[in-house]
């Protein structure tokens, strides 16, 4: 097994760096370097998953079947409406906008909602450590057994952790500081 490697990941813009900085070399911020530890990737065979799904082949739009699409609709009202009515199971949203505009608030709030009404959610945070995202939930009112936060930049790391843990829903927070070993 090989020796896991130290990265440094800037709170601020999510750049990673191999050494610690006082300060961020890509967007000039102080103190805003955080140590995570990576685990060397597991050897595989490739993916497997889509290996027995037999040949993938091009369907003509009148034969995909019109099956109604079930959402699971939000307490968040303008959220809900931006997504359609709610979060479709099994896709995936992209939450996007300016620093400090609040994604990461309104997205444990979400998943606080989830982890009552459906199941158990997985929160990845890439960008603050698990203490942080809990002191922003307790701010929030927020502490629910079901909701889980993983502290976690590296992809091979958080899908083993999704395997196990077979989450109702994953949030990645943020999904550009994330990485494949």
């Amino acid at each position: 097994m090989a020796k896991p490697k130290i990265q440094y990941v800037c709170s601020e813009c999510g750049s990673s760096q191999s050494k610690w900085m006082g300060k961020c070399p890509d967007c000039g911020e102080w103190n805003t370097l955080q140590e995570f530890v990576v685990r060397a990737p597991e050897k595989t065979r490739g993916a497997t998953a889509l290996s027995n799904a037999g040949p993938i082949r091009p369907v003509a739009l009148p034969d995909i079947p019109k099956e109604s699409m079930v959402r699971l609709p939000l307490k968040i009202a303008e959220l809900n409406r931006v997504l359609g009515g709610g979060i479709v199971p099994g896709g995936c949203v992209l939450v996007g906008g300016e620093p400090g505009i609040g994604k990461s608030t309104i997205l444990i709030q979400m998943a606080a909602e989830i982890a009552t009404t459906v199941g158990p959610v997985l929160y990845v945070s890439a960008e603050e450590s698990a203490h942080q995202v809990g002191r922003r939930a307790a701010r929030l009112g927020i502490q629910h057994d079901k909701l889980f936060v993983l502290a976690e930049i590296e992809v091979e790391g958080i899908v083993e952790q999704i395997e196990q843990m077979k989450p109702s829903l994953v949030i990645v927070d943020s999904v550009q500081a994330i990485y494949s070993a």
